[in-house]
């Protein structure tokens, strides 16, 4: 069962049923998926985990499927939570954990999101769909669409590696490559989704993407018996991760499984397309259009992020930052996690290390965490 009740907007708190087919609320803002906590804290107890199985779905309760014929899955989530001493240690951390994503069904986090999305999108009658995407998020989408019977179509940048695009046309999907940014894509989606019949599976123009995202928080706090780490370090692109893993927290402290610590929150981004760092550095509510956005980190190539708020909100209240690294610092970082740790990064989870690499001074002997 689930505990979910409704869904809310995350700026005006106007309430929708879980019934409802919902993109953005009419205000423009997210939407987020609100829970019974209290009637869930009643019967839902950590114990109640045990010899689950091992994907995000062992928190059916605190997801909002609400039949399980619907679920559309691949075995995503429960990745591990790897030791990093070598890589650690050479950057003076007393604890540094790597949240290794690319063990996902697809090799991405993207995975989690889109398989509540689609579920979700099943379950309330979709029958065709459209996502813009300038990396991985694509192929994740489209594999799941598949599996779900649903009619995928994928809007990328002309300049999208062309390993994502071959994903994409691979799983059966329709797409369409884009002279601009990502939110060129987008804006071909919002013009063209009513006579075409998408549905609109954007980051954060749906409530269901960051509810899957939300579960990297949910498996921190299992993998390392309910303490949370002092520090998450995270790469932000359209920032629904962070957003829904700061939801977690709250909800699990609601619950009574974690204490009111919780980690500061670091968005990384790229030097060429940082609008978060500079909103933050301008203390700022929310963040300006990125003007001529360029990095090799396609994934971080997000000139203006719809949950743009509720990523500065999350840094600020949980005493955060925000930081941005140039792709040279990205790049140096692959070789050097590969040959301490094995792990073998993209540029936007390396940009996370080179992050920290110059950040690490400040932190003390404070446990970061990179997801």
């Amino acid at each position: 069962m689930s505990f979910a009740i409704e869904v809310a907007c995350a700026r005006c708190d106007k309430r929708f049923a879980l019934s409802q087919l919902l993109n953005l609320c009419p205000c423009g803002s997210p939407l987020l998926v609100r829970y019974d906590l209290q009637k869930a804290k009643r019967v839902f107890v950590k114990s109640s985990l045990e010899d689950r199985v091992a994907s995000l779905w062992r928190y059916r309760e605190l997801l909002p499927l609400q039949d399980d014929v619907n679920r559309i899955s691949l075995g995503e989530g429960c990745t591990p939570l790897l030791d990093a001493k070598q890589l650690g240690g050479g950057l003076g951390l007393r604890r540094l954990w790597i949240k290794d994503e690319a063990q996902n069904p697809t090799g991405s986090f993207k995975d989690r999101g889109l398989s509540l999305a689609i579920s979700r999108a099943k379950e309330l009658g979709v029958t065709k769909a459209a996502i813009p995407s300038a990396g991985n998020a694509g192929g994740s989408f489209a594999a799941y669409a598949a599996r779900a019977g649903i009619e995928a179509h994928v809007f990328m940048p002309r300049d999208t590696p062309i390993a994502n695009q071959i994903e994409v046309q691979q799983y059966g999907a329709k797409l369409r490559l884009v002279d601009g940014l990502i939110a060129d894509c987008g804006r071909i989606i919002a013009e063209k989704k009513t006579a075409e019949g998408w549905f609109d599976v954007s980051t954060l123009k749906e409530p269901y993407r960051v509810e899957g995202k939300k579960t990297m928080g949910y498996e921190i706090a299992e993998q390392l018996n309910w303490h949370l780490p002092d520090v998450i370090i995270y790469l932000t692109g359209g920032g629904t991760g962070l957003i829904g893993m700061w939801k977690a927290f709250g909800e699990l402290e609601e619950l009574g499984w974690i204490d009111g610590h919780r980690p500061r929150m670091v968005s990384v981004q790229a030097r060429g397309c940082a609008p978060i760092v500079k909103a933050f550095d301008e203390d700022k509510a929310a963040a300006d259009l990125w003007q001529n956005a360029q990095t090799i980190a396609s994934g971080l190539r997000v000139p203006q992020a719809v949950g743009d708020f509720l990523m500065l909100q999350a840094i600020r209240e949980s005493g955060g930052t925000a930081l941005s690294v140039g792709d040279d610092e990205m790049l140096a970082e692959i070789p050097r996690a590969a040959r301490t740790e094995g792990v073998f990064f993209c540029p936007e989870g390396a940009a996370c290390v080179a992050a920290l690499r110059a950040w690490s001074p400040t932190v003390g002997s404070s446990p970061p965490t990179r997801c």
